[in-house]
């Protein structure tokens, strides 16, 4: 699939408009998804140090829980800096809910960013590959994470995280697979969806959300 205008930069509202009526053109399973539920959330998050932590928090844990532990965080060190962060000791990070490996993540992450190394607003302007290149550079920040910061902070369209469970949680449904998809099918699956796969990527999460909140009740 493509789209024959130019493809912009960033999501706005009306690139999401417009990549949600090529989706729900070309894929009747999440034209389905829109029909149910409407436009998916932009869930944009504010570019800098903060999110990048934030992103550390959530890897491998509910978001409720990163959320929570994050939460404390902002409470124990406000602003938080890179350099506000190095000043909690491995103890107090402890109780705001960092494990010893996401400590060691936090502490990299802010010494790199102090000493130059990670230029965090060069990255608005690098195209998808080379911000991935560079944060994943950074111990701690993977696939999973760049390719969050690249759809969530940078809104970049065709961002396609195929390392997200409840992204390949969500597809199996749609697609109606007998298993969880691997990360290579993900990616093929993913593929219909060019240039437009953060779109998709945010569509699956509501839809995702929406049957967790239907079984919760």
């Amino acid at each position: 699939m493509r789209d024959s205008p130019s493809l912009p930069a960033t999501l706005t509202d009306e690139a999401l408009a417009r990549g949600l009526r090529v989706l729900c053109k070309c894929d009747a399973d999440l034209a389905r998804i829109f029909d149910d539920l409407g436009t998916p959330p932009m869930w944009a998050r504010a570019p800098g140090f903060p999110t990048l932590v934030h992103i550390i928090l959530e890897q491998q844990v509910s978001l409720a829980s990163a959320q929570a532990a994050y939460d404390r965080l902002l409470a124990a060190a406000s602003p938080l800096t890179p350099e506000n962060f190095l000043a909690l000791d491995k103890d107090e990070l402890k109780r705001i809910g960092f494990s010893w490996q996401k400590t060691a993540y936090g502490y990299g992450l802010a010494q790199t960013i102090i000493d130059g190394q990670l230029d965090l607003a060069a990255l608005e302007t690098q195209d998808d590959e080379t911000v991935r290149t560079e944060l994943t550079k950074i111990k701690g920040i993977g696939r999973w994470s760049a390719d969050v910061y690249l759809l969530m902070v940078l809104l970049r369209p065709d961002i396609w995280p195929v390392g997200d469970l409840a992204l390949a949680a969500a597809a199996q449904s749609i697609k109606r697979l007998p298993s969880r998809p691997t990360q290579d099918e993900l990616e093929t699956i993913g593929a219909d969806w060019k240039p437009w796969r953060a779109v998709a990527a945010r569509m699956l999460w509501q839809f995702y959300l929406s049957r967790r909140r239907t079984t919760d009740r």
